[in-house]
């Protein structure tokens, strides 16, 4: 048990209720004498405008947790730091209004055995009974041990609208969760599509978990490097490049070159099947490519490069971009000097057939032989990866590699990261493999897809389709752009609602609901709140009247804005993308009660001021986080449409009907009528 701790439990003396939430406000001592947990007046300054009593916020930073951990470390003798990561924002309740923070007193304890330790209620009682409602902390509850703290209601206001305002993109990244982190530097090898074959839609995970996994680093400050590892070497090039000398044509390489090179693959594996002589001249080709062959080399390259161009193209349609293209070309040199390392070792091994592995279990175990070069002395993937890794050390320096590549690969990167472990490279524990599981499923109207590019054009054609009939959808300046990006939207989300590790079961209509939980809703949502900021202006930015926030829509949404720090936090953990997911789905859901229930039309100037502050707040969060995830914010208006801002001290029913904004949405199209 924690220091401080027993002391508490000692000599307390107070009689402890057994109901799952005991109050701690105004609570009597069986004397009759107030708890020293009684509610005090909370202390503020207040003056008086025109608007009414309007609270003064005097140097409050986004602390709570801090504030919180500084009365407890009084209480537990312990220090502040050791306590903030305990301290919990609680999630929101459709039934009943909840606190803002809590205490698990579970995680104050060492000693984990239900037999051995007191019991956790009437410790989260004692602990409560010695705390105090201050100028930050209005109440104090207990709940299933827990102790639960509410923030005064016109603070959490005022501070947490004026931070995500303040912080921007940053809001969330400022917290205390994540003070003394320092900065890492980080390589994330990511997407990895074979050159000179389609880009296939099998790298689709790879590529938008990598570039999840280097926006949420890059947004803690870490500095990171984005590798595209390309399979541009291996037996493939050897098959590839005599089918390309008995059935290519030059021109249709270079009108379509991945369609053509991929026909010429289909084509000359079935040949190699029936003819050993086309084999044998594939295996002769890659050896050449192997030795440096110059002519061999030089349509290898003209193989790579225009399968490049082409993959760039289909990156830009996805917003990924990389800091480098490398691949295992780059390391057929190097891979040599691997195999001599490791033979001078002592841990290189011939086999019967002329390979040569590494035997992982020092035993014989057949299933933890790793082969690192065939029987010709050509290299292998592992063997590359091996150079890879040793020349990114070199290169970077990193603190931590991540290899984000579908979990068919998870024993290989186990035996490459136990290999450089026995080489004697110790940072390969810095060494880490993201996998995750199978889409299936994926088809179009045509049948099977196969490739990326046709899911990207199905998605964009269903999106047009489904805006055809919507008048306004044709005053949209740029209506494919607007449906592709919606689109990815929709694919991302689908993809990111569970655990990466799970196949899932691809559905395009769940994909293109406008309502519950997907991407589409997550676009609406954010052009809405747009259409709102784009309607009233943006004169209620300067201050509002916090006494005008106090329904319960308001503070539900207040309540989850505070807990986005600790939803990047989880993520930063375990690198799942699902809890911000799941955090921008239900902040959506929030703003779609709101936006029914708070209106801006025909309010009182200060309500409504005080309102779309509190719109803006939710789509500012909404759109840092869709970011992070790969997601382009939609903020679309009719073409033409002019907007003028709205003075907040005119009742906002005089305002002119020519400031509305329309936006068109997967075939939804919502304007700013009243009421808001």
């Amino acid at each position: 048990m924690h220091s401080g701790f027993p002391a508490l439990l000692r000599g307390s003396g107070a009689e402890v209720s057994s109901g799952p939430r005991c109050c701690l406000i105004g609570w009597q001592h069986p004397s009759g004498r107030a708890s020293g947990a009684r509610r005090r007046g909370v202390q503020r300054r207040e003056e008086r405008s025109s608007g009414g009593t309007r609270f003064v916020e005097s140097d409050m930073a986004c602390g709570f947790r801090r504030s919180i951990a500084s009365q407890l470390s009084r209480v537990l003798d312990l220090p502040p730091e050791n306590l903030i990561k305990s301290i919990s924002a609680v999630p929101i309740s459709r039934k009943e209004e909840v606190a803002d923070f809590q205490l698990s007193v579970d995680s104050l304890l060492e000693n984990n055995n239900d037999h051995s330790r007191p019991d956790i209620q009437i410790q989260a009682m004692r602990l409560a009974e010695k705390l105090k409602c201050d100028t930050v902390v209005s109440e104090i509850s207990t709940g299933q041990g827990t102790v639960n703290f509410k923030i005064n209601r016109e603070l959490l206001t005022k501070t947490v609208l004026q931070q995500v305002i303040e912080d921007g993109s940053k809001y969330g990244l400022k917290s205390e969760l994540f003070s003394g982190l320092p900065q890492k530097r980080i390589v994330v090898e990511f997407s990895s599509p074979n050159v000179a074959k389609k880009f296939h839609v099998g790298h689709l995970r790879s590529t938008i978990i990598g570039n999840f996994i280097a926006n949420l680093k890059e947004a803690l400050g870490h500095q990171v490097t984005r590798i595209n590892y390309l399979g541009d070497w291996g037996m493939q090039f050897g098959l590839l490049g005599t089918g390309f000398q008995l059935f290519g044509y030059e021109e249709k390489l270079q009108s379509s070159p991945l369609q053509h090179l991929f026909e010429v693959y289909v084509q000359v594996n079935k040949e190699a099947a029936d003819d050993k002589n086309v084999a044998k001249s594939a295996h002769e080709f890659f050896q050449r490519l192997e030795l440096g062959d110059m002519q061999a080399l030089a349509l290898w390259q003209k193989f790579r490069d225009l399968s490049i161009d082409e993959y760039m193209r289909i990156y830009q349609r996805l917003g990924v971009h990389f800091d480098e293209y490398s691949g295992e070309s780059f390391y057929r040199e190097k891979s040599q000097e691997v195999l001599k390392l490791l033979d001078s070792k002592g841990l290189l091994q011939k086999t019967l057939k002329g390979t040569a592995v590494v035997d992982l279990s020092g035993n014989g175990d057949p299933s933890s032989v790793c082969t690192v070069m065939r029987s010709d002395g050509t290299s292998l993937y592992a063997t590359r990866d091996l150079a890879a890794a040793i020349d990114r050390m070199e290169k970077y320096n990193f603190d931590k590699m991540i290899y984000v590549t579908d979990k068919g690969q998870k024993k290989h990167f186990q035996q490459v990261f136990q290999m450089l472990q026995i080489m004697g490279y110790d940072w390969a524990e810095r060494c880490q493999h993201v996998p995750f599981g199978v889409v299936q499923g994926m088809k179009t109207r045509r049948g099977d897809v196969t490739f990326l590019e046709d899911v990207l054009n199905e998605i964009r054609l269903r999106m047009l389709q489904n805006m055809a009939s919507i008048k306004t959808t044709k005053e949209l300046e740029n209506p494919e752009e607007t449906a592709e990006q919606v689109g990815l939207a929709a694919l991302i989300i689908q993809d990111f609602r569970g655990f990466l590790l799970s196949d899932y079961q691809f559905s395009w209509d769940r994909v293109f609901q406008s309502r519950g939980d997907t991407g589409v809703f997550l676009q609406y949502t954010h052009a809405r709140l747009h259409s709102l900021e784009e309607t009233f202006g943006c004169g209620y930015l300067n201050d509002f009247n916090t006494a005008c926030l106090q329904e319960p829509q308001s503070v539900s949404i207040l309540q989850h804005l505070l807990r986005f720090d600790e939803v990047l936090y989880r993520s930063s953990q375990d690198l799942q993308p699902r809890h911000i997911v799941s955090y921008l789905l239900t902040l959506s859901h929030l703003a779609a009660v709101a936006h029914r229930t708070l209106h801006v039309r025909n309010s009182p100037p200060e309500v409504a001021g005080a309102r779309l502050h509190l719109f803006r707040a939710v789509r500012s969060v909404l759109a840092n986080g869709m970011k992070l995830l790969g997601i382009t914010p939609l903020s679309h208006q009719k073409k033409g449409c002019e907007t003028s801002p709205v003075n907040l001290n005119t009742p906002l029913l005089q305002c002119s009907k020519t400031s509305r904004v329309w936006c068109t949405v997967s075939g939804l199209t919502f304007r700013s009528v009243a009421p808001y």
